[in-house]
């Protein structure tokens, strides 16, 4: 009898201890059978909620293992996109027209952060009757005529034999379907070349394009929609860069987004290890023309997909390597390079589209050949050391006694870069380009300006040194600021009109364009102080070839 109570408690126990795990079972399978009834499938008769949008699964190789994806690093500096989709909204409002920077700014920061998102709507174009750029544009000032050119002044004569079958990183089948090469002669309309060689026909001594040349606006709309065919890393410089090639042969730039448009460089930063602003790099491009100087590459804003366009297409296994997924399930990488090139510094998609910047190529070395100058007033780059420029007050007399700047116009080009320079804030122009062919008597090249608008609440004085040291300064150029420190003309208002062309708009945060109006008025008060200390005709050197007496601009 003792024996029978003995089993029959044993079966019960056992009963109990499958019933327990019978149920442990159910309560974990049951979210999962909700959420399937949710979804439309068989389980519940309930109606399915709003979508999300789709995200397609990254194909990813088998050799990245878990210890590489959790290689990650959520830094408040590193992209907007890289932060989860459901903290992006938060900081927007939860609505969906934009991303949100993880800084933790607050309420009042959050409403600015609306700027990078891919669906965020753009804010319409200015009305035809309020558009003072094209009227900028027809002013006399922007109308003056170059000099003749001859043969000479032209970098490519489409009558000569230059065959222009471009090159590319670690792409040797350059040659389009029908094996043919681009060779402008007489035998060919112009009108058949693509937008990137019209731009590089149409470069001559005194202008990298001219002022009206439609292929300059077809080529910035070339920049963000040609398809991608093959990207690499180019080679030097402090940070990343991608060279991108497209399916008409052109080639462009690309500098990734590294922080959101609000975010100052921090005050303890060096000018040299400051991040390089994919948004000054197409401001930059907006500026040099509103200027009228005409000397930096056409720069377009563009999203990037990292997997279609930079990851399935590159042949740089370097670059390959380097990307993973974050834990938020983002595409990132990080490529190599001098500064910010870990995973502590990834850039990152959301989950996949990047931003940046696309710099057309200037032509191959092959067929024009440039020469690289020193700046002489370049920084020292070092933490404690000083240029000679900044102990040496008398420094611009030494640099007017040595060649190239003994003669010709080329300190007049230096006092135009140290303006643009100082409408940025750009500290760090430490050399400067030339097209060989025109030897001295041309131009300078206004390259690489992702370290300009960095700040918005300082204005870097020794930027300016050049022109306090020199006292020179072109006559239309001084007319030019003058007139953009007219209402009518405000430069911050013609800045924001012209930016609100680019697919990434907004471009500048807005205490940027405010800046620019304040540095413009210190830069006339520079000159305004030299022409009282030396006079007008010894600062003011008069570069027009015409009459210009009809110009209403006050002196």
């Amino acid at each position: 009898m003792k024996m029978l109570l003995v089993r029959k408690f044993r079966v019960l126990i056992l009963m109990v201890f499958l019933v327990a795990c019978t149920m442990h079972i159910m309560i974990d399978l049951l979210p999962r059978l909700e959420r399937r009834g949710t979804e439309g499938r068989p389980g519940c008769s309930c109606p399915p909620p709003a979508a999300a949008p789709p995200r397609a699964a990254p194909r990813w190789p088998s050799k990245h293992t878990l210890r590489i994806l959790q290689d990650f690093s959520a830094e408040p500096g590193s992209n907007l996109s890289s932060q989860s989709r459901e903290a992006a909204e938060r900081a927007a409002g939860g609505g969906g027209g934009g991303g949100g920077a993880a800084d933790g700014g607050g309420t009042a920061a959050a409403r600015t952060r609306r700027l990078i998102g891919p669906g965020a709507p753009r804010p319409p174009p200015p009305a035809a009757a309020a558009a003072p750029l094209a009227a900028l544009f027809q002013h006399p000032l922007y109308r003056a005529a170059l000099p003749p050119l001859a043969d000479g002044d032209l970098l490519f004569n489409v009558n000569s034999d230059i065959r222009f079958n471009p090159r590319a990183a670690e792409h040797t089948e350059w040659q389009n379907e029908d094996n043919e090469e681009f060779l402008p002669t007489g035998e060919t309309s112009i009108d058949s070349y693509p937008n990137w060689l019209k731009f590089h026909i149409g470069i001559n001594r005194y202008e990298l394009y001219s002022r009206h040349n439609p292929a300059i606006e077809a080529l910035l709309q070339d920049l963000v929609s040609q398809k991608i065919t093959s990207v690499a890393m180019k080679s030097g410089g402090t940070q990343l860069k991608l060279i991108m090639t497209f399916q008409n042969y052109g080639q462009a730039l690309f500098k990734p987004m590294k922080q959101t448009r609000e975010q100052e460089t921090p005050p303890d930063f060096f000018y040299f290890s400051d991040y390089e602003r994919h948004n000054a790099e197409i401001a930059a491009f907006h500026l040099d023309r509103i200027l009228d100087f005409r000397r930096v590459p056409p720069v377009a804003g563009r999203l990037v997909n990292m997997t279609r366009e930079i990851r399935d297409v590159t042949r740089d296994k370097k670059l390959w390597r380097t990307f993973f997924i974050s834990p938020a399930n983002n595409i990132c990488f990080y490529g190599e390079c001098s500064y910010y090139c870990s995973t502590e510094h990834a850039l990152c998609g959301k989950p996949d589209q990047i931003e940046g910047s696309l710099a057309a190529f200037l032509p191959d070395l092959s067929l024009a050949k440039r020469k690289t100058w020193r700046n002489p007033w370049r920084r020292s780059y070092h933490k404690r050391k000083k240029a000679e420029w900044e102990v040496d007050p008398d420094y611009c007399e030494e640099v007017k006694q040595t060649p190239p700047y003994d003669s010709g116009t080329r300190i007049l080009d230096i006092m135009d870069m140290t303006v643009f320079d100082f409408l940025m804030g750009n500290m760090d122009r430490h050399h400067y380009e030339t097209f060989e062919k025109f030897g001295n008597d041309t131009f300078i090249i206004h390259l690489d300006n992702g370290r300009g608008f960095g700040k918005y609440s300082h204005d870097e004085l020794s930027i300016l040194v050049p022109l306090n040291q020199c006292c020179r300064i072109r006559k239309s150029t001084y007319l030019r600021l003058q007139l953009l420190a007219k209402e009518e003309y405000k430069l911050s208002l013609l800045m924001k009109e012209s930016l609100l062309k680019d697919k990434i708009a907004p471009i500048l945060y807005q205490p940027h364009l405010e800046a620019m109006d304040r540095r413009l008025r210190i830069v006339l008060k520079a000159v305004s102080d030299c022409i009282e200390k030396d006079g007008y005709d010894n600062v003011v050197e008069n570069d027009f070839n015409t009459d210009v007496n009809t110009v209403t601009t006050e002196r």
